[in-house]
């Protein structure tokens, strides 16, 4: 069989074209950081042009450069992994192309064929009998269409008077609650009409599924508006709503509409099951319908492929006047990728796909059972490929803003399962009853990700690890305020729902400060040290300043928890450095001070010291030449003493203890001088509970003095679980008398004693063995 050399060529290009683009992302990718360079600015046109190679790299350049001139961006994934039948789409649209340079007449004819082979092939393949096709790239643009339809049906001097008969009876568009946003408001403003023309019918909120459409009060509806003059124009009902999946009662609401004759059109996820062998009635009764519009290329991974509005009307000059049939061959050309990709498929293929979605979503569903604190949202029919979950554990301590916080929750759950299983396409949905969920959509995700079973059992076991630490992190949130409130006023417990994890909190200072901008600069200053203090200790929590666009300011962020966290230890812990730092702060100011008032208290000294050695030795020891005759025959032993600075103590003190024990004493500690429990933060993870019978120290022991704390040994191999191994308490200030185990820390260890020395004396003191010595050379 001959190919014309042309397409053939047509599809070599097209291939590697592709695979130059795939293989620059794999080099891309495989280096850590993508350059921003100067190839974004748009330059002149050059007059030689360019060969292939030069222009796709110029495109490979676009595709993957990332905003922001002169930043480094790390290189992330962004063209979907294309398949054989994903070519065959790509292939299509260039396809396309190349034909609309025929002439006229076989390019009529080719169409004419492409047309009616999609549309056939798409009506057997959704049970959509007798029905015609229309191909648009927008997916809600065959509404509109279907909408001008109906009016020029409904309207018989529409096309010659036009809006004018629309004011003596104003058309009504109804559609369910649960439709997707926007879509009323869109119609409004393709078709020109009122906002006034839309009418939202409500859920079931007391009888029946809350995500089906309320049959009973459309009809109440409907009757209001004929008895007001209106006309009942069509309704919009769901196959499958946007966020969960659901069905209304299609079989009811098609009743209602031909009693009232109205138009029904449907929409929604769950059309992609009428290919398959067994369909629930539900979806069934979407082959009834007046029109449904379907998204084949999102179902079955198709790149670039046009969504399809199937409908059916018998007066084919009111399908032209809508602009849902056109005679223009280039228009019909859009149904050439999908010609081309369900050709490639098959029927078996089609079914295959969309049936490995659905299984997808039963085996999730399934397994999700086994976890008590997830709540599924099931649709009415147990073959939608659609799955809702949410995080619902019930708290009994929390009461206010419950809903708010299992939301924050919840979008926390949902962005952690994106991240660790990208493969399966979880992503994060709001719903108006059940709050914040997360959405497991194969059919729309399977084809571009690929999804597999294996992800399904990732998924699951991922979910099985984030699920406790969820549940302890909501028991443990009020023990953590509790305890926060326990340090008041030294500690500030932050009450920010928006915030998955065990809460905030905001060291207040204990120093008077009249300035508010001063004491603003100094609370940011210990805060943000406190943080970095809490991000250095070995711990699985995480710390940090909180969401980007917080309320409030100066605070630490305390993340997600664990079952084995020690609040009380965790607080105290945080407690102590927070009054640390503040204490280390004032301590430097007030030593800035003393040792500027110790070294004029020492130059006046020196100052008096030097007039007494003058009139101690006399006019003739002054002199250079005397002096060394009469120190040889009249030795002269100096009264004055020398003088050391204590830092600590900040006071001038002798040192002649010093040389008689010929050591450095240790004067007593500053009352002021602050201890650092860092030192002691070693060892294993801290905050955690230390089981029973080991031999670390209890939660009584926590705020024992630091002494008796760090001389027992906690380490105990037998505390290790699944998690990271116990600590022993660490040892924490009294809150009423917190200098006392700052004393005691300093008297047991000589490291921490901050303690220096400045000779100030004219000479250093020696033994009077020494002098001797020295006297009789």
């Amino acid at each position: 069989m001959m190919v014309d050399s042309t397409l053939e060529e047509m599809g070599r290009h097209l291939s590697e074209a592709i695979r130059t683009l795939g293989d620059g992302q794999r080099e891309l990718k495989g280096t850590e950081t993508w350059h921003n360079s100067r190839s974004s600015i748009p330059r002149p046109l050059q007059g030689d042009g360019q060969d292939v190679a030069s222009i796709l790299q110029l495109v490979q350049n676009l595709m993957y450069l990332e905003e922001g001139e002169g930043e480094d961006k790390p290189i992330h994934s962004m063209i979907q992994n294309l398949d054989k039948q994903g070519h065959m789409a790509l292939l299509g649209h260039s396809l396309a192309a190349y034909i609309s340079v025929l002439d006229s007449e076989r390019l009529r004819k080719l169409t004419r064929r492409i047309l009616s082979d999609t549309t056939l092939w798409l009506c057997r393949l959704f049970r959509y009998e007798s029905g015609s096709a229309y191909f648009h790239e927008d997916d809600r643009e065959g509404l509109v269409k279907v909408c001008r339809l109906v009016i020029n049906a409904r309207y018989e001097e529409y096309v010659s008077e036009g809006y004018v008969v629309l004011s003596s009876a104003q058309p009504v568009i109804y559609l369910s609650a649960s439709c997707r946003p926007g879509l009323g408001q869109h119609l409004c403003s393709q078709l020109g009409l009122p906002l006034s023309s839309l009418c939202t019918v409500p859920c079931n909120t007391v009888f029946g599924s809350q995500h089906q459409m309320d049959v009973a009060l459309l009809d109440k509806l409907i009757k209001e508006d004929k008895e007001a003059g209106k006309v009942p124009l069509l309704l919009i009902a769901n196959a499958g709503t946007p966020d969960a999946g659901h069905t209304d009662k299609l079989g009811r609401l098609k009743e209602l509409c031909d009693q009232y004759t109205m138009w029904l059109h449907v929409e929604g996820v769950n059309l992609a099951t009428l290919v398959l062998d067994q369909v629930s009635s539900t979806v069934m009764a979407a082959t009834t319908s007046d029109s449904m519009t379907l998204t084949p290329g999102l179902w079955l991974g198709l790149p670039a492929v046009p969504a399809v509005t199937l409908y059916r009307h018998e007066d084919p000059a009111l399908s032209l006047a809508a602009g849902l049939t056109s005679s223009q061959p280039l228009e019909k050309l859009r149904a050439l990728p999908l010609w081309f990709s369900l050709q490639y498929l098959g029927h078996n293929g089609i079914v295959h796909k969309i049936e490995h979605a659905t299984t997808l979503s039963q085996q999730l569903l399934q397994k999700l059972e086994s976890l008590a604190s997830i709540k599924t949202l099931v649709a009415d029919d147990l073959s939608s490929p659609v799955v809702v979950f949410r995080f619902a554990e019930e708290v009994n301590t929390i009461s206010t803003g419950e809903r708010e916080l299992l939301d924050t929750f919840n979008r926390w759950l949902g962005k952690q399962l994106a991240q660790l299983v990208p493969a399966s396409g979880v992503d994060v949905v709001e719903m108006e009853n059940e709050g914040t969920c997360v959405r497991f959509n194969p059919l729309m995700a399977a084809g571009v990700q690929e999804t597999q079973y294996g992800d399904v059992e990732a998924l699951m076991e991922r979910l099985s690890e984030l699920v406790p630490v969820l549940s302890s992190t909501l028991r443990l949130r009020q023990d953590f305020k509790v305890e926060a409130n326990r340090h008041f006023p030294f500690l500030s417990y932050i009450e920010d729902l928006s915030w998955p994890g065990l809460g905030a909190f905001r060291y207040e200072l204990q120093s008077e400060i009249m300035i508010e901008s001063q004491r603003e600069q100094e609370l940011e200053k210990i805060n943000c040290e406190l943080l970095k203090k809490l991000q250095d200790l070995d711990t699985d929590l995480s710390f940090s300043l909180g969401p980007e666009f917080t309320t409030v300011k100066d605070c630490v962020f305390v993340g997600m928890a664990t079952d084995d966290l020690n609040v009380l230890e965790l607080v105290d812990t945080v407690a102590t450095l927070a009054r640390e730092i503040e204490d280390s702060g004032r301590l430097l100011e007030n030593m800035t001070e003393v040792v500027r008032k110790g070294i004029l208290e020492a130059e006046q000294q020196l100052q008096k010291a030097s007039e007494e050695k003058i009139m101690e030795e006399g006019l003739l020891r002054q002199l250079p030449l005397v002096s060394s005759v009469v120190n040889w025959f009249s030795p002269f032993q100096s009264s004055v003493k020398g003088r050391t600075f204590n830092l600590a103590a900040g006071s001038l003190d002798s040192t002649e203890p010093t040389y008689l024990s010929k050591s450095q004493t240790h004067g007593p500690a500053s009352p002021d001088t602050p201890t650092s429990s860092m030192k002691a933060l070693t060892g294993p993870r801290l905050f955690r509970h230390s089981t029973a019978g080991s031999d670390c120290c209890g939660e009584t022991d926590s705020i024992a003095p630091a002494k008796e704390t760090t001389d027992k040994s906690c380490a105990s191999p037998e505390n290790t679980t699944s998690l990271p191994t116990s600590l022993p308490l660490l040892e924490k200030e009294l809150p009423d008398a917190p200098q006392v185990a700052k004393n005691k820390i300093l008297q047991s260890s000589e490291s921490e004693e901050m303690q220096g020395e400045i000779n100030i004396g004219p000479e250093k003191r020696r033994p009077e063995s020494q002098k001797a010595d020295d006297t009789g050379r």
